[in-house]
């Protein structure tokens, strides 16, 4: 079968008053990955969109890519950030649907896991972005993960540290559509007790 490459992803929230979208982007750019976290979960719960955002499992599928592949063209108003405690991962979304847009760490750190929610290919997503390497944190799940949907734990977590070392090398955190030239995130994040 003939790979479809996607060198640009579409980006928009439920209602689409925010909208953007990704640059080079496949399946070798980044890792896609069902992440079961009970971070993960919690968001979905706060966003109050549970039902679209985690499957059976309680993962929620996302892609990971660097930070400056993706682009915010319109609704930069309607961005919000929510962290699950003083130290938590900035996790963006919108507030005209509450919509998820993704998780980052830090302006220094050039990661964004884009959350399916907000990524306009799902009929196209596994050709695009690949099929998901397999849930992670599985011992947040709601049900038990078969072993063949499972990441292996060295793989995936090599993966994603030669990604984030390679993304960078290349100083792939800017341009930074979240955080502005101060490092300070473009919103104040809340912070959930």
């Amino acid at each position: 079968m003939e790979r479809y490459l996607m060198p640009q992803v579409q980006l928009k929230c439920l209602c689409g008053k925010v909208t953007g979208e990704t640059a080079d982007i496949n399946e070798h750019s980044g890792t896609r990955i069902h992440c079961c976290c009970d971070d993960c979960q919690a968001f979905a719960q706060y966003l109050n969109h549970e039902k679209s955002i985690v499957d059976y499992f309680g993962g929620t599928d996302i892609f990971q890519m660097p930070l400056s592949h993706l682009k915010i063209n319109q609704g930069h108003e309607q961005i919000a950030c929510v962290k699950l405690s003083a130290k938590g991962m900035h996790r963006w979304y919108t507030t005209c649907c509450n919509t998820p847009i993704g998780n980052t760490m830090g302006p220094k750190m050039p990661f964004i896991g884009v959350i399916h929610n907000f990524m306009a290919n799902a009929e196209h997503r596994d050709v695009a972005l690949g099929k998901s390497r397999g849930y992670v944190h599985i011992k947040f799940a709601n049900e038990k993960v078969p072993e063949n949907l499972q990441a292996k734990p060295f793989n995936i977590t090599l993966r994603i540290i030669l990604k984030l070392l390679l993304w960078k090398i290349k100083g792939l955190n800017n341009p930074n559509a979240f955080f502005n030239q101060d490092q300070q995130p473009i919103v104040k994040p809340k912070i959930l007790k």
